[in-house]
């Protein structure tokens, strides 16, 4: 049987988590091959060159899908619904660098079941790449 999360009772505001991850080149892959995202800022590293950026750069939406881990196994947890998700993208990702996401609580309402969170995903040198906001339904426990 699956460990449902925190209900809006268990959860406090400040109350956070975070997780890290190392972004690799097998995460590219499989991020362009799940959404069908192919953009040469990803995989071609002579385009890349000629970017902004100088080489290749992680998908953005991988780096927020970090937050997705998080508030569906961890915070909440496991039976939350997703509600809403707003990211600006601050710096890009580079292939290699390791990012810390977290999310923290920022609002509760009780009488509509919702918890509003802060989103911040920082790189290793602690420079933070995304930032944003997510609304979610926590479980109810009978």
């Amino acid at each position: 049987m699956v460990k449902i999360g925190k209900s809006i009772h268990e959860i406090s505001i400040g109350e956070s988590v975070s997780s890290k991850k190392t972004i690799t080149q097998k995460d590219i892959e499989m991020f362009g091959e799940i959404t069908g995202d192919y953009n040469p800022a990803h995989f071609d590293e002579e385009y890349a060159k000629t970017t902004m950026f100088k080489k290749k750069i992680s998908h953005g939406m991988l780096i927020g899908s970090l937050f997705s881990h998080l508030l569906g196994m961890k915070l909440p947890g496991p039976g939350s619904i997703y509600m809403s998700q707003t990211l600006r993208f601050r710096r890009p990702v580079y292939f290699g660098d390791t990012i810390k996401a977290e999310v923290t609580v920022k609002e509760i309402n009780i009488e509509k079941n919702r918890v509003l969170f802060d989103c911040i995903a920082c790189n290793q040198d602690d420079e933070k790449v995304i930032i944003g906001e997510a609304l979610l339904m926590p479980p109810i426990k009978d």
